[in-house]
């Protein structure tokens, strides 16, 4: 009876992990260039039990059966998956077609790497995310450099290179879902050797929508309330039988 109690709280604890996680997914349907990130579960360890046979020093014993708690997360990552494409009137706002991502600098010097092409400019003229980070690009002596956004007109092809400048966006490829780090909701530290791509695709005036599906992360929400709801009618039924277990046996 105990065992039940810990199996329903263990369920609990796992339904509100993936409850937050669907929270977090559906309040970033609208940031550009945000990738859900989903868990995947699996059952927990099984426990083999027994009887102890003709008393507990003849060591021996009369397997019961083998029992588990439940599921746990076993994983969670981002999917990958292309957005949607929505037209912007900024210059400063970009999407990617393709699998790439774009490039940043850290303040510790390290790179990240981002699908969120809602970028401005700094006082020095330079390309930075949102959060002030430079994003990055390369040179014609193949060096890595900053993107040069304060010339006018400021336009970019759709190879990535910047007008005029001789500069190039640079855009990591090969990048594993599984290696994924988040800084953030849609900046990640890449845990693995990272490589340029040529074929992905830059628009300027566009921005990647995220490719949060707000019916199917509905549809689960809706199956999670049940699953509480189904839980919980199991916690009061193996609290009403403890109960009468114990008030009985106080009679005896």
């Amino acid at each position: 009876m105990i065992r039940s109690l810990d199996t329903v709280s263990h369920q609990f604890n796992l339904l509100q992990t993936k409850q937050e996680n669907l929270s977090t997914n559906i309040a970033n349907v609208n940031t550009s260039g945000y990738k859900y990130q989903e868990l995947i579960q699996s059952t927990t360890e099984t426990f083999q039990f027994g009887n102890n046979l003709n008393g507990p020093l003849l060591n021996q014993l009369n397997p019961i059966e083998g029992l588990n708690f439940g599921n746990q997360i076993d994983t969670a990552y981002r999917n990958l998956s292309q957005g949607g494409l929505k037209g912007t009137n900024s210059t400063n706002d970009f999407a990617l077609m393709g699998d790439a991502f774009f490039t940043v600098q850290m303040p510790n010097g390290g790179q990240a790497v981002t699908r969120n092409g809602n970028f401005t400019v700094d006082a020095t003229g330079n390309l930075t995310t949102q959060e002030g980070y430079l994003v990055l690009g390369r040179n014609q002596a193949g060096q890595i450099s900053t993107i040069p956004a304060g010339s006018v007109p400021f336009t970019v092809d759709q190879t990535g290179n910047v007008n005029a400048t001789g500069v190039r966006f640079l855009l990591t490829d090969n990048v594993d879902a599984e290696n994924l780090q988040s800084i953030g909701d849609t900046l990640f530290s890449y845990q693995a050797e990272m490589t340029t791509d040529d074929d992905t695709l830059v628009l300027q005036k566009y921005l990647e929508t995220s490719n949060v599906d707000m019916t199917d992360h509905m549809v689960q929400m809706m199956q999670l309330t049940r699953e509480f709801e189904a839980n919980q009618k199991i916690l009061h039924a193996s609290d009403e039988t403890l109960s009468k277990a114990v008030n009985e046996i106080g009679k005896v």
